[in-house]
């Protein structure tokens, strides 16, 4: 009997490999970052190497088990999590790329959307997908490569050509060219799969002039697929497990129920509460989308995205300067005792929910001459939280009882400033398990169910054990007012039209 389950973690700025034990322990883990692409003279243009992608992923896969000394005999299953929204697109026949992959924060589709949503489009879209007209989704990348890289169109019209998101890309490598597929959360997050119906949607695939030919088969997050054919040191691993990131981390904290709620502090923020086997639109502009389901029926989330969150740390270190590791950002905000008046609405490739703004510009107000690196670093921080804040107002006013508890996993949930801070803001307890890496575990709990590993998900939750637990404190309903004004003067900054008037 193998003792493993390996999770293969593609995240936007680094790949990562997470080998668990039966106890959901980690057991080994290693991690490849990759290089972020910015097209010179493109603001909002953000861009991978789908190649770069693969092999840091594959090269992380193999340093693992090597590390831990592990055999590809001894893992029972190998589960995949993603980024959700990148876009790749290759050829049938010979797996190369026809472009570099379109990154979920890319906003070169913007005025795409905006001409959709001008002729009457909005409404449709929601009803189908769940989702808004807006760049962050796959559907619009895809329309612009066929449009702009040379022969394209033309190539996928005649079948040559595949498209993916970051699963189906690592899967068809994974499987020899044999499985090309998704599951249903990425699936969802294209703007071209029915949501309510289950299906590929043929009016989307109309809309956004897509061929057919081009799309994954759609499976189940918890199935398995087939074995590891192609890599030297994973050969024979059973692919059992695939679910966007942000549904593997809702999974992955055992939020299977209706009401229960998770915000994972990565790249970006993502909020998601599970609302149950009814599709439900939002009233107040956030998204619907289907979370991962054991009994094959599909189950839906409401989710609020936000763009910027720990992603603002890295440009402090990287684009300011002032802390050299992104560790030190808590020490520097705690070295003062607020922001001193500075807000800082990091708006770097626009607004998430609810206000999808994608013409909104990164923003620092209420700066003096007193103001210092520590204010900015506190004002960082507080940009992250105050985000989230405004998601749980929109998805509180669009449940029928408020969120009694917000879990929290990614990388800055360890930073113990933010999250008294998220709690403060919100009301209510902030939960923090003990173990952080919540979306890479719910992509190795769907792949240990699916080949009987784990018995079901009692057997899970009874080794969740520990973690933190935050409770409410200060009021920062005065903070969250200037928040809202901030915000106000951020957006439309970059809108074609005010163009001329700078």
């Amino acid at each position: 009997m193998a003792d493993y389950v390996l999770a293969l973690d593609q995240g936007t700025t680094s790949s990562r490999a997470i080998l668990f034990n039966r106890a959901g322990a980690i057991v080994g883990t290693a991690q490849h970052e990759f290089t972020q692409i910015f097209p010179n003279g493109k603001p909002g243009w953000v861009e991978h190497d789908p190649f770069e992608i693969l092999t840091s992923q594959l090269s992380s896969a193999v340093e693992v088990l090597g590390r831990t000394g592990v055999r590809p005999r001894d893992v029972a299953a190998l589960g995949v999590t993603n980024q959700r929204e990148t876009t790749v697109m290759w050829e049938r026949a010979t797996g190369k790329p026809v472009y570099n992959a379109i990154v979920w924060q890319d906003r070169r589709t913007a005025d795409l959307c905006a001409q959709l949503t001008a002729a009457g489009n909005e409404d449709e879209v929601r009803r189908r997908t769940g989702l808004r007209l807006d760049p962050y989704f796959s559907g619009t990348k895809v329309t612009w490569i066929l449009d702009n890289v040379s022969g394209a169109r033309e190539r996928a019209e005649r079948g040559e050509l595949l498209f993916g998101t970051v699963d189906s890309w690592l899967i068809w490598n994974l499987s020899s060219g044999k499985r090309h597929v998704t599951d249903r959360t990425n699936a969802s997050r294209t703007l071209l799969y029915n949501i309510v119906d289950d299906c590929w949607d043929d009016e989307m695939l109309r809309l956004l002039r897509v061929p057919r030919s081009m799309l994954p088969e759609v499976v189940w997050s918890s199935e398995t697929l087939g074995p590891v054919s192609t890599t030297l040191g994973l050969e024979g691993i059973e692919i059992a497990g695939i679910a966007g990131d942000q549904q593997a981390a809702l999974f992955g904290q055992m939020c299977t129920e209706p009401g229960d709620a998770k915000n994972t502090y990565g790249t970006g923020c993502f909020l998601l509460q599970h609302i149950g086997g009814t599709f439900r639109k939002s009233e107040h502009r956030l998204l619907t989308t289907l979370a991962c389901s054991l009994d094959r029926t599909p189950q839906y989330a409401l989710e609020g995205s936000v763009f910027i969150g720990g992603a603002v740390v890295q440009w402090l270190r990287d684009g300011l300067g002032i802390i050299g590791h992104s560790s030190d950002v808590e020490a520097l905000a705690q070295s003062v005792p607020d922001s001193g008046g500075v807000l800082f609405v990091p708006a770097f490739t626009g607004l998430g929910a609810p206000h999808w703004d994608p013409h909104a510009s990164g923003m620092m107000i209420g700066i003096g001459r007193g103001t210092t690196k520590a204010h900015i670093a506190r004002a960082a921080l507080e940009s992250i939280a105050l985000q989230v804040t405004d998601l749980m107002r929109a998805m509180d006013a669009d449940t029928p009882a408020p969120l009694r508890e917000l879990r929290v996993d990614g990388g800055a949930s360890a930073n113990n400033t933010l999250m008294q801070l998220q709690a403060d803001l919100l009301g209510v307890p902030v939960r923090r398990p003990a173990c952080l890496e919540t979306t890479a575990m719910g992509a190795a709990y769907l792949a240990g169910l699916a080949v009987g590993f784990w018995s079901g998900i009692g057997d899970i939750r009874r080794e969740q054990t520990g973690g933190t637990l935050l409770q409410p404190g200060a009021n920062r309903s005065a903070l969250y007012a200037r928040w809202q004004e901030a915000v106000a003067r951020a957006k439309h900054w970059n809108s074609p039209h005010l163009e001329g008037t700078r």
